[in-house]
C-alpha cells in the first residue's frame, strides 16, 4: 500500500508515464523494424512486457521495452540467415528468438549471474551507457536529416549519415527536427519543469494534420491499426534451433549485461539498491510475455529512463502507466499517430538521450584520475567502433588491466621520525620527519606477489648505504605473499645478511607469519625476523628511543612540526589548508563570549579537525594573528584585546608542551619566530603592530598571571 511521499508523487509519476508512452511510439516502431517485424508489433511489445516489469522489478527508475541493441542483434541475424526484414519468415523466427531469450535469462538468474555485476566499474559503467547513448544518437540522426535509421557501429553509421545527406537530405525534416532538438535542450535549461517533449510532440502533431509535414516531404509515422495484440505461442523449427540457441544466447546476454549496467548506473547516481538476480528474472519474464505477442527481444531503455529521470519519475508507477497508456492508445487512439512528423519525435528521443551521456563523470575523471578516464574511454570507444558485448568485455579488461597495474606500481614510503613525537611517519608527507642513523624503515601498501617483489627489492636496494645495519618493513598493509615473492625475500634477506644488514617485517597480521611458514619460511618466525611492532624490530636489532637521527640532534629544530595533523592529511598544501581552516573558524565566533573564551572556542569549534593536537593548535594561534583586524571587527574588541587572549592562550600551551614534551617546545618555538621572519618581510606594517600589541600583552599577562613569567622569558627569548 503506497503511503506519505508515495502517495504525493503518484500524479509525477503518471504524467510521466503517459509522456513516456507517448515517445516510446516513434521509438518502438522504429526499433520493430530494424529487428525485421511490422512496426505495430514495437508498439505490442510496450505493454504486457512493461506492465510485467513494474511488478516484479527492483529498480524503481528503469523503464523497459523495445530497444536498440537488441533489435540490431536480431536484425543482423535474420540479414546473415538471408531472410528478408518484414518478411512472414521474419515475423516467425524473431518471436521464437525473443522466447529463447526469456528462457536464457530465467536460466542467468537461477545461476545468480547477477554478482558479475560487482566486477564493472564506475568508469567502465559510465563508458558503456555513454557509448550506447551516442551509438543511438547516431542511429537517429538520419531521420532528422530525412533519412532511415542507421545501423551497426561507428564506422557503418558515419556512412549511412553521409549517405543520407548525399542522396536523400530533406532540407525541410532537417530544420523541423533541429529546431525541435533546439527548443527541447534550451528548455530542459530554462524550464527545467515544464514536459517539453509533450509539448514539442503537440507541436508536431500540428504540422502533420495541418498538411505542412506533407507539402514539404516530412516522412510521418506509419499508420496503426486499433486492438490489442493477438496471443500465439512462437513455432521453433527443430532445423533452426542451433543457429537461434546461439543468437539467443547473445542477445540475451547483451540484454543482461546493458540493463544491469544501465540500472546499476542510476542506482549509484540516485543513492537507491537493486537486486540483481530479481532483475535477470524480470528480464526474463518480459522477454516471454514479448514473445507471445509477436515483438522482438526487449531490454532497458536508456533513453526512456533518462526521459524518466528527467521529468522527475521515482517509482515504478511510471512504467505501470505507460503500459496503461500504450493499451488505450492502441484501443481507441491510434489514429492521430499518423500526423506524427519522424523528425520531431527523433529529436525528442536524442535531447533524452544526450542527458543520459556521462559527460560529467568523464570530466571529473579527466580531472581526477586520467587512468580511469582511459577505462572510460575504452568502454566508450569499444562500444562504438566494436558493439555491446565488446564495449562491456573491453572495459573490464582495462579495468583488471588497471587493477593490476595498480598492484603491480603499490603506495609506498620510507619512514622517518619526528623529535618530540611518537611513532614513524613518511619522509616525504612530513616535512619535518628525518631518518633514524644507520636504520631504512620502509612502509609496502600491498600483497608481495610475483608482479610487484623486484619493485619491493628494488627500492630497499637502491636505499642501502655503506652505514646501513637494518631494515624494517613496516608490513602493516602486506596481508599475504605467493611463493615467487617467498623465494625472492628469503634470497634478498640472505643477500643483506652477507653484508650486515637485518631485514624485518613488522606490525603486519599474524595470519601472515602463518603463511610465512607454509611458503618455507619458518625460519623468519622462529628467527625473530618478524616482530610485532617496528619498535620491537628495532630493539631487536639494538635500537632503541631516543632514536639517534641521521641529521643529529640539530635535525629536530630545522622545520616545522607544528602542523602533525594538517600535514598528515593534506600533504604540501597543509598551509594553504590551515589557512582556510582559520578562515572557516572565524566565520563561525560566538561574540557572547569573553576574548579567551571565544578564542578556546575557535580553537575547539566542531567539524572535522575538532580537538587538533596542542601543535596544531599553535599554529592555528599563528594563523590567528594574521586575522587581528578582522576578528577585531567581528568580535568588537581592540586589536591589542584579541592579541593578549591569543598570547594568553599560546602561554598555556607552551606551559603544557615544556612539561610533556621540552624538544617539541623548543621545535615550536623556532617555528614561530621563522613564521614572524617571514610575516616581517612579507607585510612589514602588520608585524609591526602585532609586535606592539605582543609587547603591551606580555606586560600585562606577567603582572596577572606571574605562573606564565619563567615561559614567557623562554618563549620569547629575544623579546621578553
Amino acid at each position: 500500500m503506497l503511503k506519505g511521499s508515495a502517495v504525493r508523487a503518484l500524479p509525477r509519476d503518471i504524467f510521466t508515464g503517459i509522456i513516456i508512452a507517448l515517445v516510446s511510439i516513434p521509438i518502438s516502431m522504429g526499433y520493430a523494424q530494424i529487428a525485421g517485424l511490422p512496426a505495430v508489433c514495437g508498439l505490442y511489445g510496450s505493454i504486457f512486457p512493461i506492465l510485467i516489469f513494474s511488478l516484479v522489478s527492483s529498480s524503481p527508475q528503469m523503464i523497459f521495452g523495445v530497444d536498440a541493441a537488441p533489435a540490431a542483434l536480431v536484425g543482423a541475424f535474420l540479414t546473415a540467415q538471408g531472410i528478408a526484414l518484414g518478411s512472414e519468415e521474419a515475423i516467425r523466427l524473431v518471436p521464437a528468438v525473443t522466447l529463447l531469450v526469456g528462457l536464457w535469462l530465467l536460466l542467468f538468474s537461477l545461476l545468480k549471474a547477477g554478482r558479475l555485476a560487482v566486477y564493472i566499474s564506475t568508469p567502465v559503467m559510465g563508458g558503456f551507457i555513454s557509448g550506447i547513448c551516442m551509438t543511438i544518437i547516431l542511429m537517429q540522426i538520419p531521420k532528422l536529416l530525412g533519412g532511415g535509421s542507421g545501423t551497426g557501429e561507428l564506422p557503418e553509421l558515419l556512412l549511412h549519415i553521409a549517405d543520407v545527406c548525399g542522396t536523400s537530405l530533406n532540407p525541410a525534416s532537417m530544420t523541423v527536427g533541429f529546431a525541435a532538438l533546439a527548443v527541447l535542450l534550451t528548455g530542459k535549461k530554462l524550464l527545467p519543469k515544464l514536459p517539453m517533449a509533450v509539448v514539442v510532440m503537440a507541436g508536431g502533431a500540428l504540422l502533420g494534420r495541418s498538411g505542412f509535414a506533407d507539402a514539404h516531404g516530412i516522412k510521418m509515422l506509419d499508420a496503426v491499426e486499433r486492438g490489442l495484440p493477438p496471443f500465439s505461442f512462437p513455432h521453433i523449427m527443430p532445423e533452426q534451433i542451433s543457429e537461434l540457441l546461439t543468437v539467443s544466447l547473445t542477445v540475451a546476454a547483451v540484454i543482461m549485461a546493458e540493463t544491469l549496467l544501465a540500472s546499476g548506473s542510476f542506482a549509484n547516481k540516485n543513492g537507491y539498491p537493486i537486486e540483481d538476480n530479481r532483475e535477470i528474472l524480470t528480464y526474463g519474464l518480459c522477454n516471454l510475455a514479448a514473445s507471445v505477442t509477436g515483438c522482438c527481444p526487449v531490454n532497458g531503455s536508456v533513453s526512456r529512463t533518462a526521459m524518466g529521470e528527467q521529468y522527475g519519475g521515482r517509482s515504478q508507477v511510471m512504467s505501470l502507466a505507460a503500459a496503461v497508456t500504450m493499451a488505450l492508445i492502441l484501443l481507441f487512439c491510434t489514429g492521430f499517430i499518423a500526423y506524427l512528423p519522424v523528425p520531431v519525435l527523433t529529436a525528442i528521443v536524442i535531447a533524452a538521450l544526450l542527458g543520459a551521456v556521462e559527460f560529467d563523470l568523464a570530466h571529473r575523471l579527466f580531472r581526477q584520475d586520467k587512468q580511469e578516464l582511459l577505462i572510460f574511454l575504452g568502454a566508450f570507444f569499444g562500444v562504438l567502433l566494436l558493439g555491446t558485448v565488446a564495449g562491456v568485455v573491453t572495459g573490464v579488461l582495462l579495468s583488471f588491466v588497471s587493477l593490476i597495474l595498480r598492484t603491480a606500481n603499490p603506495k609506498r614510503s620510507f619512514l622517518g621520525v619526528i623529535p618530540g613525537h611518537e611513532g614513524f611517519h613518511s619522509l616525504e608527507r612530513n616535512t619535518n620527519a628525518v631518518p633514524v642513523s644507520g636504520v631504512i624503515l620502509y612502509r609496502f601498501s600491498s600483497n608481495l606477489h610475483f608482479a610487484n617483489v623486484r619493485l619491493f627489492i628494488s627500492d630497499l636496494e637502491q636505499a642501502v648505504t655503506p652505514d646501513t645495519r637494518c631494515i624494517v618493513v613496516d608490513s602493516g598493509a602486506v596481508c599475504n605473499l605467493d611463493i615467487t615473492a617467498a623465494d625472492r625475500l628469503e634470497a634478498f634477506r640472505k643477500s643483506l645478511n652477507a653484508r650486515g644488514i637485518a631485514l624485518y617485517f613488522a606490525s603486519h597480521i599474524g595470519s601472515l607469519n602463518d603463511r610465512f611458514r607454509a611458503l618455507g619460511l619458518a625460519g623468519w618466525v622462529e628467527n625473530g625476523y618478524v616482530r610485532r611492532t617496528i619498535p620491537a624490530a628495532l630493539k631487536n636489532a639494538g635500537y632503541e628511543p631516543p632514536y639517534v637521527t641521521d641529521g643529529g640532534e640539530a635535525a629536530s629544530a630545522v622545520r616545522d612540526p607544528a602542523r602533525l595533523e594538517f600535514e598528515w592529511a593534506f600533504g604540501s598544501h597543509a598551509e594553504a589548508e590551515m589557512e582556510q581552516y582559520t578562515e572557516a573558524l572565524l566565520r563561525n565566533i560566538d561574540t557572547n563570549a569573553s576574548p579567551e573564551e571565544q578564542l578556546s572556542g575557535i580553537l575547539r569549534a566542531r567539524g572535522v579537525w575538532q580537538d587538533v593536537s596542542d601543535s596544531d593548535q599553535e599554529e592555528l594561534l599563528t594563523h590567528l594573528q594574521t586575522h587581528i583586524p578582522e576578528l577585531s571587527e567581528k568580535l568588537h574588541l581592540s586589536e591589542s584585546a584579541i592579541e593578549e587572549a591569543i598570547e594568553a592562550r599560546r602561554m598555556k600551551l607552551a606551559l603544557r608542551l615544556t612539561e610533556s614534551n621540552p624538544t617539541a617546545a623548543e621545535a615550536i618555538r623556532l617555528y614561530n619566530q621563522n613564521y614572524e621572519t617571514s610575516l616581517r618581510e612579507q607585510d612589514p606594517a602588520l608585524y609591526d603592530r602585532l609586535m606592539q600589541y605582543r609587547a603591551q600583552s606580555l606586560a600585562h599577562l606577567n603582572q596577572t598571571h606571574p605562573e606564565y613569567a619563567e615561559i614567557i622569558r623562554a618563549f620569547y627569548k629575544e623579546q621578553a
